[in-house]
């Protein structure tokens, strides 16, 4: 598992959902430290217009058009990063869709399913893709996935199908990490109400994209899993484990030789023999 810190400058990067919002941010932020650039989306127009903004800052940019629920349009986008870079340090899987807040009786299994298509199995095509072959690579480098608040806690009501991808992505980031070799930084990015195509209807009231990013960056470079923003966000964790800390008191306390059912602890115990 990764230790230390986590070098950002003249890396060669890739970003799903690169276009706009977060994705489009941390492009501008990598740029900044000398990084080369390659973002993905599946429109190609916003994909032109945001590299001739990163260009413009005097970065290099390149983008492909990638629909990362496509397992083979996400295995073209890693040949042509290492095809133009000749080697990717960064992966960035961020693209991601919302859907209307419905109860869980009234969302349909189309919206579900798109939902999921995007927001979980887009990040794991990404992990599957571009995992092997930074591990094959041999070489320093990171995977960070965009979970959310939602991955932590309940943070918006009736919103239960975006919700379950983001606990999801959160489960998978985190075994990701005990799977990877040492010398690969795994992150989980944890946005709150941040500026972003999910989030124009009141994004006057949302962080802004461009200093979420910086906080983000950060956090990267110090070599932490959980990239986290939004203070409050603590309100609600604490609430969920302390009613889950009152179940165990209650239910479940803790008693010498309480390992004999732990999961970790037995399967530790069979592989020694």
């Amino acid at each position: 598992m990764w230790q230390g810190k986590f070098d950002l400058n003249n890396r060669n990067v890739v970003i799903t959902g690169g276009a706009t919002g977060i994705g489009f941010a941390l492009a501008k932020g990598l740029g900044a430290t000398g990084c080369k650039v390659m973002i993905a989306e599946p429109d190609e127009e916003r994909l032109r217009k945001a590299v001739d903004e990163l260009r413009a800052t005097g970065m290099q940019a390149e983008y492909q058009i990638c629909d990362v629920t496509r397992l083979e349009q996400v295995e073209q986008l890693a040949d042509r990063a290492w095809e133009v870079f000749g080697s990717v340090d960064m992966v960035f899987n961020n693209a991601g869709i919302g859907i209307g807040q419905k109860p869980i009786i009234d969302t349909s299994m189309d919206d579900l399913h798109a939902v999921f298509d995007v927001n979980f199995f887009g990040v794991w095509h990404c992990c599957r893709v571009f995992a092997r072959r930074l591990v094959e690579q041999g070489t320093p480098a990171g995977i960070y996935n965009t979970g959310s608040e939602n991955s932590l806690f309940n943070a918006v009501p009736n919103n239960a199908a975006y919700l379950a991808t983001k606990h999801a992505v959160l489960g998978m980031t985190d075994n990701l990490r005990e799977q990877m070799p040492d010398y690969i930084h795994v992150g989980l990015i944890i946005p709150g109400f941040v500026k972003s195509g999910l989030t124009e209807a009141v994004g006057h009231l949302a962080m802004d994209t461009d200093k979420f990013a910086g906080i983000v960056l950060q956090q990267i470079g110090d070599g932490r899993f959980y990239i986290v923003s939004h203070a409050y966000n603590m309100a609600h964790i604490e609430e969920r484990y302390a009613e889950m800390r009152e179940a165990f008191a209650t239910y479940a306390p803790r008693y010498e030789g309480d390992e004999e059912y732990d999961v970790r602890h037995l399967l530790a115990t069979l592989a020694r023999g």
